[in-house]
């Protein structure tokens, strides 16, 4: 009973040497080997010679101008701020509170650290570098269409690189906002605050 008990005890031992699933140098025995490696073609892989297609291509390129779904980017004015060819001159979205505080939260994340939180261009990179950012209420800024502003967000301008990568078309347009808002609060005159807010300004 005993030696049953042996044998059947080796046979398991056995049995589980065979599994691939632990390091070793040399390779298992494979039985059938259809399940690991078989032949077949990876998608978007180029195979020399050997390609599915005349052009050695795994799987056929799309369309000219396909777009996945939900990325058609059509509208010009909302996502490149020009139409016919010129800067938007406003906006072409509605400003309120939401968009304001939206256009802050971005702009100190992505654009203070250079222009600084009032866009003087005094930020800790300008305290840092050999090169000043531009101080956003120049005349010549102030006097920029939105949707050039929105433009040199999205693709940079000199030294200054794009963020059309890290900043959604929306969010771009709530920066453009906060800055006009922080363009107003330093050209501001007290007779455009309504009177009953005029005392908490002093």
């Amino acid at each position: 009973m005993r030696i049953f008990s042996l044998l059947g005890l080796s046979l398991i031992v056995i049995g589980l040497s065979g599994c691939a699933n632990f390091p070793t140098r040399s390779r298992p025995i494979e039985i059938f080997d259809d399940m690991d490696r078989h032949e077949k073609y990876k998608a978007q892989t180029m195979y020399r010679g050997k390609g599915l297609f005349a052009d050695d291509r795994s799987n056929r390129m799309p369309v000219v101008g396909t777009v996945a779904v939900g990325h058609l980017k059509a509208d010009d004015a909302e996502y490149r701020g020009i139409v016919n060819g010129q800067y938007l001159g406003k906006l072409p979205v509605k400003i309120d509170a939401a968009l304001l505080k939206n256009g802050q939260t971005k702009f100190n994340t992505y654009c203070s650290p250079c222009h600084d939180r009032t866009g003087s261009g005094q930020g800790v990179v300008a305290k840092r570098s050999l090169w000043l950012p531009t101080n956003l209420h120049e005349d010549r800024v102030v006097a920029m269409p939105d949707g050039e502003i929105y433009d040199v967000i999205s693709n940079g301008r000199r030294t200054m690189h794009g963020y059309r990568f890290q900043v959604l078309e929306a969010d771009r347009w709530a920066i453009v906002a906060y800055v006009r808002a922080l363009q107003r609060s330093d050209r501001g005159t007290i007779e455009e605050v309504p009177a009953e807010l005029r005392a908490d300004l002093r």
